[in-house]
């Protein structure tokens, strides 16, 4: 059988720690972003003032909290040396979550991306009613997408050999989604690639080039705002570093698998780095959306008025500083 577990105890602990500060910071982070949105819906009713930026981002919101909701999950598995200790019907459940999250991330920062893209260098050329529509319709495409293609993971787990990752080995414990037989990577392998290729090479692609494209176009209009063009700048660096960093080791272990015909040792470690997408994704929210930076301003001035009350403090309004909406 093919091992692809944390080999020793400290870094073991080292993955629980980094998964419980990533749940830490993303749960409430997405939380309190998806309240946002949803106020901001709720107080334009019964003219809504939803835009096709808006429900890409409440979709990346929901792959976000797909993740984060199953990390405790990851956590109990980790704290037992990667033995399974929840029943065995829930670990095809909690991985499908965990890598549909991964690729739902992906299809949806380039779908964003797509969408600034057009914003800017195509204002005019779109009915905003009519977008929103289409944007919606492909929202629905790409979860059938991701969905469908990380739905190899529920076959993965019963297409093995007797005794193998199952429960014929007690002793052993269950190992989730980790003990590989021949038979499993075989008909694991080749589909990895796809998705290397499909989930993560083309929606990379399409994102570059709109970001590029999007960044030269801001470079020679001087009549749009500096602040526009630095949150477009911050925007596109934090979707580079998600796709860079988060994903890019995770998907570059599909290839070098199937190359080397066996999971790559390392594999588990850059999993590890994919949920810490979950974590940065706020920071693409705080630079889309008006109302995600009107909330955090506020939520700011709030702690720092509370802040002030306890221990006194000269207001900033009097000195010098730099609204966080402004910017």
């Amino acid at each position: 059988r093919t091992t692809n577990t944390f080999p020793h105890l400290p870094l073991a602990m080292l993955v629980f720690a980094v998964h419980a500060l990533t749940f830490a910071v993303g749960f409430p982070a997405n939380v309190f972003t998806f309240l946002t949105l949803l106020i901001k819906i709720w107080c334009h009713r019964p003219h809504s003032h939803l835009t096709a930026a808006d429900l890409l981002l409440l979709n990346l919101i929901t792959a976000d909290l797909l993740v984060l909701l199953f990390l405790p999950f990851k956590m109990a598995e980790e704290a037992a040396m990667m033995v399974w200790p929840f029943p065995t019907a829930l670990c095809p459940i909690a991985n499908f979550c965990s890598f549909s999250s991964i690729y739902l991330s992906t299809l949806f920062m380039a779908a964003l991306s797509v969408e600034h893209y057009f914003g800017v260098v195509f204002p005019h050329r779109y009915n905003r009613r009519r977008r929103l529509w289409r944007t919606m319709a492909a929202s629905a495409i790409l979860w059938v997408m991701a969905l469908s293609h990380c739905s190899i993971i529920f076959v993965a787990e019963y297409h093995r050999e007797f005794g193998i990752n199952g429960s014929t080995q007690p002793s052993l414990g269950y190992h989730c989604y980790n003990v590989f037989s021949q038979a499993q990577l075989h008909f694991v392998l080749p589909l990895r690639l796809s998705l290397f290729l499909i989930l993560f090479l083309i929606p990379f692609a399409i994102t570059m080039f709109c970001y590029i494209g999007l960044i030269r176009a801001l470079l020679t209009r001087p009549q749009i705002p500096l602040q526009k063009k630095y949150r477009t700048v911050g925007l596109a660096v934090v979707t580079m570093v998600n796709f860079g960093v988060c994903f890019g080791p995770f998907n570059l272990s599909h290839v070098v698998g199937f190359v080397q015909q066996r999971s790559p040792e390392w594999r588990p470690y850059a999993l590890l780095l994919t949920t810490l997408s979950a974590a940065l994704d706020p920071f693409i929210f705080y630079f889309s959306s008006t109302a995600v930076r009107r909330a955090v301003s506020g939520m700011v001035g709030a702690i720092r008025d509370t802040m002030c009350g306890f221990w006194g403090c000269v207001s900033l309004s009097h000195g010098v500083g730099v609204s966080m909406e402004t910017w």
